[in-house]
């Protein structure tokens, strides 16, 4: 599809759903398509949706897709081979272990066939074995579980990557930017432009734009050597910076960072970066299968009882409790 070579109009385009798939990132995928179809007043791309078995599938919103079908490599009519397959996915991506449509994915990749995800389908295809020596993107949340799952593999903080034939996304309406972006390369720029006006954004944004907000609207403040703390601490969660180090690289006293903090985020810096290393630790234990004491060893805890007590004193529960709970939703979805 996007790998530069001419194919015959209209492209076809498969949208693999996977159960608790993200639907904003789905649709954001979807739209600009049949957009690029109304704007340009030709057939440029046909799609199909499909699941592993041809039944409906719930997006993680609750909202059901009824599939046109189970997993083929062709669309129907004149059969035409899907130039690109397009894997969608959400919440609990990092569990999803499906022989079928593993061996299905690495079938298309033999045919040819671009493979894309949305995202966390990322995960999926690096569960796979489908997106090793790719450069990739998925989504922030994911990011930490996803580098502690597959060190080796080239994961970044951007919005989008295409990278030969394969092409993912962070998801949400970054699905869009890619798209947009991939319509633009093959079909030109005036198109792109037209299709992002229909969808009432102003700008088509680029590939290695960051795809969270910046720090300062997260925090709700602006002050610079607030911001350069906490920006310091997020940089340093598996060895943690001691107040006093984190005082001198921001050039203040330690008494100066309290109050600092105080006065801004309504707590002392070494409860916010507790704070910031727990909901690290969450993360690693929801999306990964690592054992306790190596998530307390890589958010910067001494030890797993430390760690543990923490834990419960932040979230009410143990850690284990947090994966069986977990483990418990996944089975249900």
């Amino acid at each position: 599809m996007f790998n530069g070579n001419q194919r015959q109009l209209p492209e076809c385009i498969g949208f693999l759903v996977i159960p608790d798939f993200s639907m904003i990132a789905f649709t954001a995928a979807v739209e600009p398509l049949r957009l690029a179809n109304r704007m340009s007043g030709r057939a440029l791309y046909a799609w199909r949706v499909m699941s592993s078995d041809g039944a409906p599938v719930s997006a993680s919103n609750g909202v059901s897709i009824s599939p046109d079908s189970a997993l083929t490599s062709k669309m129907d009519g004149d059969g035409a081979l899907f130039s690109a397959v397009v894997l969608c996915s959400g919440v609990g991506a990092e569990s999803y272990r499906h022989p079928e449509v593993f061996s299905y994915l690495h079938r298309i990749e033999r045919l040819g066939v671009d493979i894309g995800a949305v995202c966390t389908g990322t995960h999926v295809l690096a569960n796979a074995g489908l997106i090793g020596g790719y450069k990739c993107a998925i989504h922030w949340e994911n990011l930490p579980a996803f580098t502690e799952s597959f060190p080796t593999i080239d994961v970044d903080t951007h919005l989008f990557e295409i990278d030969r034939n394969r092409f993912t996304c962070s998801g949400g309406t970054a699905a869009l930017d890619m798209m947009v972006h991939l319509i633009a390369m093959e079909h030109g720029e005036e198109l792109a432009l037209k299709v992002s006006e229909q969808c009432q954004v102003d700008q088509i944004r680029p590939a290695d734009v960051v795809q969270r907000m910046a720090l300062r609207t997260r925090i709700g403040g602006n002050h610079p050597k607030l911001i350069a703390a906490i920006e310091k601490m997020e940089d340093n969660l598996e060895d943690p910076l001691t107040p006093e180090e984190l005082a001198t690289f921001i050039g203040l006293s330690r008494r100066q960072l309290e109050r600092l903090f105080r006065q801004h985020v309504g707590r002392s810096p070494t409860q916010f970066y507790l704070e910031l290393r727990l909901q690290r630790a969450r993360m690693l234990l929801i999306q990964t299968g690592m054992p306790v004491v190596d998530i307390a060893v890589a958010c910067g805890f001494v030890s797993a009882s430390h760690f543990s007590k923490s834990y419960r004193q932040q979230f009410l529960h143990a850690p284990r409790d947090e994966r069986r709970h977990a483990v418990a939703a996944s089975s249900l979805s």
